[in-house]
């Protein structure tokens, strides 16, 4: 019997999963990789008896490859918080999936474990940009706020790392990154034994401040909008950036763009934070996807950018 543990490599997938093997400790395969890549079911070939955990990994891309795994006669563990359209029924199948923007798959674990390695809950959810969430949790446990800010800049650090066009843009793989957080069941244990939280911090702001040095553009009264040159710095950056924009303008909706090198765009938007509903559904229209709150578009055609900043205009961002 093998188990394979497959998640996003950002903060969230990867807190996710450091939950689950705290609380159930097991050898495992761990399979991540990049922000955008999401369909990473596709590289488990399960056999009878094996055991699979996917965590932050949207069920409507990996379907066909969660039904192949099915059957190939391997149970699933499935947490997830983005929209599906039909979840399959197996009897090998446990999923727990929660649309609600105001959670993340690191607090759906942390619910389902009832909260024994919260802290590493916090740090993914902080990396997903859910702060007021994450605080009012801390705040319950006690953490003051030198605490708080300490799992917050983590959670940044660790959700920052994940993006990049390539291998090469990352400063440290997610496979790397995990090991090292898999040392600690605390992760302020993590930042006074390892130096990487500190180095993604530090990088993470440098690339920041180069991202918003670049002009700012309205689309309508609600949200703005902002284009990157491509770089390895803007590939790094584009979603704490977008991050960044949202939690400073909670009223707005913000939507950054990158050159893709292929004669488009890459894009990260984000909702409004005080009405986090509908970037999904725009980004669908551009063959993009995510959650309510937040979502992006892998490739939108040069042409198309017009009609996008359009749509970005009147989409209203009421929770429409």
């Amino acid at each position: 019997m093998h188990r394979y543990d497959v998640c996003n490599g950002d903060a969230d997938g990867l807190c996710a999963v450091l939950q689950w093997r705290l609380a159930h400790p097991a050898e495992a395969t761990l399979v991540t990789g990049l922000k955008r890549d999401i369909e990473l079911l596709q590289q488990v070939q399960a056999q009878p008896g094996d055991e699979v955990l996917v965590c932050d990994l949207s069920m409507q891309r990996n379907l066909a490859a969660l039904q192949r795994v099915l059957q190939q006669g391997a149970r699933v563990r499935y947490f997830d918080h983005h929209e599906v359209d039909g979840i399959p029924r197996h009897a090998a199948l446990q999923a727990h999936i929660d649309f609600d923007p105001r959670v993340c798959t690191s607090l759906l674990v942390d619910r389902h474990l009832g909260g024994r390695f919260r802290a590493w809950a916090l740090v993914g959810a902080y990396g997903d940009n859910l702060g007021r969430v994450a605080d009012a949790l801390a705040a319950d446990m006690g953490l003051d706020a030198a605490e708080r800010d300490q799992l917050r800049r983590l959670g940044e650090a660790i959700n920052y790392n994940a993006y990049g066009g390539a291998p090469e843009d990352q400063h440290i793989a997610p496979q790397r990154l995990y090991a090292l957080m898999q040392r600690h069941a605390q992760p302020l244990q993590m930042l006074r034994g390892e130096a990487i939280g500190a180095e993604l911090d530090a990088l993470r702001r440098a690339d920041l401040q180069q991202a918003l040095a670049q002009p700012l553009h309205c689309a309508g009264a609600r949200a703005r909008w902002l284009q990157l040159p491509d770089a390895p710095w803007s590939r790094r950056v584009i979603g704490s950036l977008a991050n960044e924009l949202a939690s400073a303008e909670p009223d707005l909706a913000h939507a950054v763009l990158k050159h893709d090198g292929r004669g488009g765009h890459v894009v990260s938007l984000r909702a409004p934070q005080h009405s986090p509903r509908g970037a999904d559904a725009l980004c669908r229209r551009f063959g993009g996807g995510g959650r309510a709150g937040a979502a992006g578009i892998d490739h939108l055609p040069a042409h198309e950018l017009p009609r996008f900043v359009a749509e970005l205009a009147a989409a209203g961002w009421d929770g429409g």
